[in-house]
């Protein structure tokens, strides 16, 4: 059986094919912009960002600019310091620490200031000697301190006071300028802030604790 071709007419000619014309104004119209799923990704990283951001700042580091001379010549003007707030969590703030924390009278000042007596500590100032006494030493030793510059010696020079619990007695390194525990009194724990962990600035003393000491009895 055969198969009669419709296109062809009778007298055999082959018929042109068909045109076949689009009506162009049916096409489905094209969206511009940016798609809404994009942008509630954008916004979603945003939030994301910035909550991961507070969360560090208040809760795990911060940073702090060195302002004055009380701590000369460990720290500097316009030194750039990281301070780490996670690691007093876990221990207690030793001798020889540089730390920052709130003043205790004006909690909306902060301050950086080296760890001399911890809780427990009698602290006496000689002159321009650090004696400590302790259970542990119960004979008292006086602190090296190879920080200090003997230019930068002074300051209130007779002071004895016993450390409860949470207490902490800190002094500036540059003893003749510095307001310190000599001044405005003991440090409670709740109101430090945290240890310097990164010196960022200047580029020629970045470091890991700088300025920390720990000293032989």
């Amino acid at each position: 059986m055969h198969v009669r071709d419709d296109m062809r007419a009778s007298n055999g000619a082959s018929m042109p094919d068909p045109v076949i014309q689009i009506d162009s104004s049916r096409e489905t119209p094209k969206t511009s912009g940016t798609p809404l799923f994009k942008q509630n990704s954008f916004f979603a990283y945003t939030i994301i960002a910035l909550g991961l951001a507070i969360f560090i700042r208040f809760f795990v580091a911060a940073p702090y600019v060195v302002s004055g001379a009380s701590m000369e010549p460990t720290f500097d003007n316009w030194h750039y310091l990281i301070i780490d707030r996670v690691s007093y969590r876990f221990e207690e703030p030793q001798r020889g620490d540089v730390i920052v924390f709130d003043l205790p009278q004006n909690e909306s000042r902060a301050l950086i200031k080296r760890v001399i007596g911890l809780p427990g500590d009698m602290v006496v100032i000689e002159g321009n000697a650090v004696i400590i006494t302790s259970v542990q030493n119960p004979n008292g030793f006086t602190l090296k301190e190879p920080y200090l510059d003997p230019a930068n010696l002074g300051g209130a020079s007779t002071i004895r006071v016993t450390l409860g619990a949470d207490e902490f007695f800190v002094l500036g390194d540059n003893r003749r300028v510095s307001a310190d525990s000599r001044l405005w009194g003991i440090l409670p724990r709740k109101d430090i802030v945290g240890r310097v962990f990164l010196r960022l600035y200047p580029l020629s003393e970045i470091g890991v604790l700088p300025g920390e000491a720990r000293y032989g009895n």
